[in-house]
C-alpha cells in the first residue's frame, strides 16, 4: 500500500520551524515572549501532524493525541513530539496488516518531515491498564489533548481516565517521585551545572503543581489556582515570571547546543548568556571581574529559588485541599504562644497578617523553630506570610535592636541551627536581614574546586561546624569533636563560618573584606571585644592553615614557629583548625581526603607544642622517633642493631620528615640490603653496584620497591630505594601517570652514599577495593621503569574536563630561594590534567635538578603543587628563567 506524499504544511515544517528558531536565536533577544514561541512551535507540529494524518488515510474512528509537554501546547526546540495513536475498540495492528502499514507509514512520514516523535499506539483499555501501574504514563495521559481525529473517542477516553484517577494517590505518588528526583540532583537548585528541567527549582517542579492541581479538579492553569484561592495575586505574578525566565533559558540552551540539552553545562553557559546580550565585565587591568555566565546563572538561581518556595507552598495547599475534599481532619493545632501554633509538626502563624502587624515575629519564627521539639518545618500559611513580608525587611528592620538580639539568639541555640539557617535562606529572610549575605546568594565560584554557590558553601561550612558539637557525629572527625567538646562558645565559630566567604566576588582580598564586614556585624550586635577579635581573626586568616599544611615543609621548625606567632595562642589555633576543616570539607566531596586531614592535624599538634613554650628541638624529636621506630622493629622480631647500617647513611632531614612508623617500615625492608661500613663485601646481602669503588654502605644494584595500604586514609604508600639519578623522580612520576595513579605527596631523600629513599602517597580512581591487587603490580612494574635507560617519553595528553575548558586557569610558576637561601621553592598553579606532574618532573630532570620534597595539592580541577629543589643550575639567572619558561610551556601543553 502506498502512502500519499505529505501535504504542503508538513513539507514546509522544517522551514517554518527554522525561521522561528532563528528569530529566537537573535542576539540579545529578551526573555519575554518565550511562551508564544513555544506555543507557535507546538502549533507548527499540530499542523504538520494533521496533514500527515490525513495523508495516511486513517478512518474517522481513530484519534491522534498530544501527550506530555506537547500535550500542554508548548514545545521546546529540540524536545520530542510525544503522541498517542488512540485506537477504537477492536482495532488490532498485529492482526490487521493494512492498519499496521498505515501506522508505520505515518510514523516514518513524521520523521521524514523533521518531526522527532515519541509515539505509542494503544486502545483506551490498554491506556488505562498501563496508567494504573505507572505514574509516569498516568501523568503523560493527564495532559493529553486532541491533535486530529475522533473527538468522541477522546471524550470517552477522558471520562474513563478521570473516573479511574484517584487524585490524592496521584498527589502522593508525584510528591514521592519529586523527592527522589531532587535527591538525584543533590536536593539543591544551586548546582553549578543545574538541569533547568529536572533539578530542584526547575520547570518540572512547576509542572508537578499543575499536574496535581489538574488531577484534583482545580484546573490546569495558574489562573485556575488563583480562582480557587490557592494563589495570591503576587504569587501568580511570580509563577508566571519565573516560569518564563527558566523556559527562556531552556529554550536558548536548546538552540545554542543544537540538540536537546537541559543541563546548563559549563561549556554552554557563556554562549547562552551572550545570546541574551550579557557580556563579561572587565577591570581596568584587564581582569574579568564578572563573567557573562555569572549574570545568567545568578538570574537562573534566583528564579529556581523562587520556584522552590512556590512549589513548597502550593503543594501543601493542594494536599490540604485534597484531604479536605475527602473529609479528613487535621490534628488540632497546639498553641505555642499568642503568635504561633504547632500544626501537626509545622510551625504556623496565628494570623495571615502577623508579620505585617509585628515584623519582629519574622525572626522569632526561626528562633521558635530551633527551640520547639517536634517542629520539622513551616506550614503553608507561614511560608506564604514570609513570602509576602519580604518588603518589610528593610533598613529599619535590620537596625532594630530586638531583631539583632533575636538573630544572635538563633546562633546561640543548642540545636536546630543548621535547619533554621537553611530555612531562612530558602525564604529569603537571611539575605534580607544580612544584606551583605544577599550579595552572594546564587553566586558561582569559578575556582574549579567549589561545587556549590557561595551561599550554599557557607551554609555547608556552618553545618560542618555544627556537627563537631553534636555527639551523634563524633565518629566522623573524632579529633575535631574532641576539641569542640572543650570549646565554651560554639556560636563564635558559627559567626565566623557565616562570614568567612561573605565578601567573595567583589574583587580584592575577600578575607580582608570579610573581616571588615564581620567586625561591623559584631559591633552592631553588641558582641564583646574579646569574641569580636577572635571572629575577625578567623575570617581574615581562614585560608592560612590550609595553605601552610599543604604547601610548606612541616618538618621545618621555622615554618611551625612562624605559624605559631601568627595564631598567637592555643584558643585561636583551635578555632582556626576547626574552621579550616569545616571549610575544606564544605567545598566539594572530592576535595577532602584523609591525607589533607593528617597534614592539618600534624600542623595543629606541632603548633600547640610550639605555643606551649616547647620549641621544637630537632635532636630530641629525632631521638624520640628513633626510639619509637626501634620498639616497632623489636616487636617485628628484627635482629638487634640490624638498623644501624641503613641509619648511618641517612641525614637528619630524613628523620625530621618521616614519623616512627614510616622509619620502621623502611628499615624492615631495606636494612638487609645495606652493608655495614668497613665490612667485607661478603657481609652484604647483595653485591656492589657496578663502579661503586667500595664506598661505605653499599647496596644491591637493583632498585627496591615496596608498597602497602596507606596508614593514613585510602590509597597506597610506596617506598622506592634506588641509585639516585637526575631523572629518577620523572621516571617514577611517569610510571604512576601511565598506571593511572595520582600522587598526593612525595618525600624524597638522598642518602649519604647517593641512593634515593623516596616515599609516595598515591591514589587510584578505581577505588579502595582494588588496592591490595595494586600492591603486587606496583612492586613488579615500578622497578622496571626505574631501571630503564630509554629516553623519557613525552607526557600523555589526556582529555581536559569541561570545567577546565570553560574556566581555564592561567598556569603560574614561582621559583625562588627559601629563607635560608640553601634550597629553592617551586610553586606551580594550573588546571589539573593527565600527565601534569610528569611534565613538571621531566623538565626538572632534564636540568639535573633534584627534588627533595613534593607536596601535590589537588583542589577539584585545580592543582597547587610545591617542590623543594636543589641544583647548581638554579644559581644561574639565565638558566632559572629558561627553566621557568620550559615549565610554563609544559603546563600549557599538558
Amino acid at each position: 500500500m502506498s502512502i500519499p506524499p505529505a501535504a504542503a504544511p508538513a513539507a514546509g515544517y522544517r522551514q517554518q520551524r527554522q525561521a522561528l528558531l532563528d528569530a529566537q536565536r537573535a542576539e540579545g533577544a529578551p526573555m519575554r515572549g518565550v511562551r508564544q514561541a513555544l506555543s507557535r512551535l507546538s502549533a507548527l507540529a499540530d499542523d504538520a501532524l494533521t496533514a500527515l494524518w490525513r495523508a495516511a488515510g486513517f478512518d474517522a474512528g481513530f484519534a491522534l493525541l498530544a501527550v506530555g509537554g506537547y500535550g500542554r501546547g508548548e514545545l521546546f526546540p529540540y524536545s520530542d513530539v510525544d503522541v498517542l495513536l488512540l485506537l477504537p475498540p477492536g482495532a488490532d495492528p498485529a492482526a490487521d496488516p493494512a492498519l499496521r502499514q498505515r501506522i508505520e507509514g505515518f510514523i516514518s512520514g513524521c520523521w521524514d518531515a523533521g518531526l522527532e516523535i515519541g509515539s505509542s499506539v494503544r486502545t483506551i483499555e490498554e491506556c488505562l491498564e498501563i496508567a494504573r501501574a505507572d505514574v509516569t504514563v498516568r501523568t503523560a495521559l493527564l495532559e493529553s489533548r486532541l491533535v486530529t481525529g475522533s473527538r468522541a473517542l477522546l471524550r470517552d477516553f477522558h471520562q474513563r481516565f478521570a473516573a479511574q484517577l484517584d487524585a490524592l494517590d496521584f498527589f502522593v505518588a508525584k510528591r514521592l517521585e519529586m523527592r527522589q528526583r531532587h535527591a538525584k540532583y543533590e536536593d539543591t537548585p544551586y548546582a553549578l551545572e543545574p538541569n533547568c528541567k529536572e533539578s530542584p527549582g526547575g520547570l518540572r517542579d512547576l509542572q508537578v503543581i499543575l499536574w496535581t492541581a489538574r488531577a484534583a479538579g482545580i484546573g490546569s492553569r495558574w489562573e485556575d489556582l488563583a480562582l480557587a484561592g490557592l494563589v495570591t495575586p503576587h504569587e501568580l505574578r511570580q509563577l508566571r515570571h519565573n516560569e518564563a525566565v527558566i523556559s527562556a533559558i531552556r529554550t536558548r540552551l536548546h538552540i545554542v547546543a543544537g540538540r536537546r540539552e537541559d543541563r546548563l553545562v559549563f561549556d554552554l553557559q557563556n554562549a547562552v548568556a551572550e545570546s541574551f546580550g550579557y557580556r563579561h565585565r572587565f577591570a581596568d587591568d584587564g581582569r574579568v571581574v564578572l563573567r557573562a555566565s555569572e549574570v545568567l546563572m545568578r538570574r537562573y538561581y534566583w528564579a529556581a529559588k523562587a520556584v522552590t518556595q512556590l512549589n513548597q507552598m502550593l503543594l501543601q495547599s493542594i494536599e490540604e485541599y485534597l484531604r479536605g475534599a475527602r473529609g479528613e481532619r487535621s490534628p488540632k493545632p497546639r498553641r505555642l504562644n499568642e503568635r504561633f501554633f504547632d500544626k501537626d509538626g509545622l510551625l504556623e502563624v496565628a494570623s495571615d497578617d502577623l508579620y505585617q502587624r509585628e515584623p519582629r515575629a519574622i525572626l522569632e519564627t526561626f528562633l521558635l523553630f530551633t527551640q520547639t521539639a517536634g517542629i520539622k518545618g513551616l506550614s503553608v500559611r507561614t511560608l506564604r506570610a514570609l513570602y509576602n513580608a519580604r518588603t518589610l525587611m528593610n533598613h529599619q528592620f535590620r537596625n532594630d535592636p530586638v531583631n539583632r538580639k533575636t538573630f544572635l539568639a538563633i546562633l546561640q541555640q543548642p540545636q536546630g541551627i543548621t535547619h533554621a539557617f537553611r530555612l531562612m535562606n530558602q525564604t529569603s529572610v537571611l539575605g534580607r536581614y544580612l544584606w551583605v549575605f544577599r550579595r552572594i546568594v546564587g553566586q558561582m565560584q569559578h575556582d574549579l574546586f567549589h561545587v556549590y554557590t557561595v551561599d550554599q558553601h557557607i551554609l555547608m561550612v556552618l553545618r560542618n561546624m555544627r556537627r563537631f558539637f553534636i555527639a551523634e557525629h563524633a565518629h566522623e572527625y573524632p579529633f575535631c569533636s574532641q576539641l569542640a567538646a572543650g570549646w565554651d562558645k560554639p556560636w563564635v565559630l558559627y559567626v565566623a563560618a557565616l562570614f568567612h566567604d561573605i565578601a567573595k566576588g567583589r574583587g580584592g582580598d575577600h578575607s580582608e573584606l570579610g573581616a571588615t564586614e564581620v567586625r561591623r556585624f559584631c559591633q552592631q550586635h553588641g558582641i564583646q571585644k574579646q569574641d569580636m577579635q577572635l571572629i575577625e581573626f578567623l575570617v581574615r586568616e581562614h585560608l592560612a592553615m590550609s595553605r601552610i599544611a599543604q604547601k610548606e615543609d612541616l618538618s621545618d621548625p621555622d615554618v611551625i614557629a612562624a605559624f605559631a606567632r601568627r595564631v598567637g595562642n592555643e584558643r585561636y589555633l583551635t578555632a582556626l583548625y576547626l574552621l579550616t576543616v569545616a571549610d575544606v570539607r564544605g567545598t566539594s566531596p572530592k576535595v577532602w581526603n584523609a591525607w589533607k586531614g593528617k597534614l592539618l592535624e600534624d600542623l595543629y599538634k606541632l603548633t600547640v607544642r610550639a605555643l606551649g613554650g616547647r620549641a621544637p628541638d630537632a635532636n630530641a624529636v629525632i631521638e624520640s622517633r628513633k626510639r619509637q621506630a626501634l620498639i616497632q622493629l623489636a616487636l617485628a622480631s628484627e635482629p638487634h642493631e640490624s638498623h644501624k647500617a641503613l641509619w648511618d647513611t641517612l641525614h637528619v632531614s630524613y628523620f625530621m620528615r618521616h614519623d616512627a612508623g614510616d622509619i620502621a617500615w623502611h628499615t624492615r625492608h631495606l636494612a638487609r640490603h645495606v652493608r655495614p661500613a668497613n665490612a667485607p663485601k661478603s657481609a652484604a646481602a647483595g653485591v656492589d653496584p657496578a663502579g661503586s669503588g667500595g664506598q661505605k654502605g653499599l647496596q644491591s644494584p637493583a632498585g627496591i620497591v615496596r608498597a602497602r595500604l596507606s596508614p593514613v586514609g585510602e590509597g597506597l604508600q610506596v617506598l622506592v630505594y634506588a641509585p639516585d639519578r637526575p631523572d629518577l623522580f620523572a621516571r617514577i612520576c611517569g610510571y604512576f601517570d601511565r598506571a593511572g595513579f595520582s600522587i598526593l605527596d612525595a618525600k624524597i631523600h638522598t642518602t649519604r652514599n647517593g641512593w634515593a629513599l623516596d616515599t609516595y602517597q598515591v591514589v587510584s580512581p578505581l577505588g579502595a577495593e582494588h588496592y591490595r591487587e595494586f600492591i603486587g603490580m606496583v612492586e613488579a612494574d615500578l622497578p622496571q621503569a626505574i631501571e630503564s635507560q630509554a629516553e623519557l617519553p613525552p607526557p600523555r595528553l589526556g582529555r581536559v574536563s569541561r570545567r577546565v575548558k570553560s574556566f581555564p586557569i592561567a598556569p603560574r610558576v614561582d621559583l625562588r630561594p627559601d629563607e635560608k637561601a640553601q634550597r629553592w621553592l617551586l610553586t606551580v598553579t594550573a588546571s589539573d590534567r593527565v600527565g601534569l606532574l610528569y611534565s613538571i618532573a621531566r623538565v626538572l630532570g632534564s636540568h639535573q635538578i633534584d627534588v627533595e620534597l613534593a607536596k601535590v595539592t589537588t583542589l577539584g580541577e585545580r592543582v597547587e603543587d610545591m617542590f623543594l629543589l636543589h641544583g647548581a643550575q638554579l644559581q644561574n639567572g639565565k638558566t632559572q628563567l629558561r627553566i621557568e619558561q620550559e615549565l610554563l610551556d609544559a603546563l600549557e601543553e599538558a
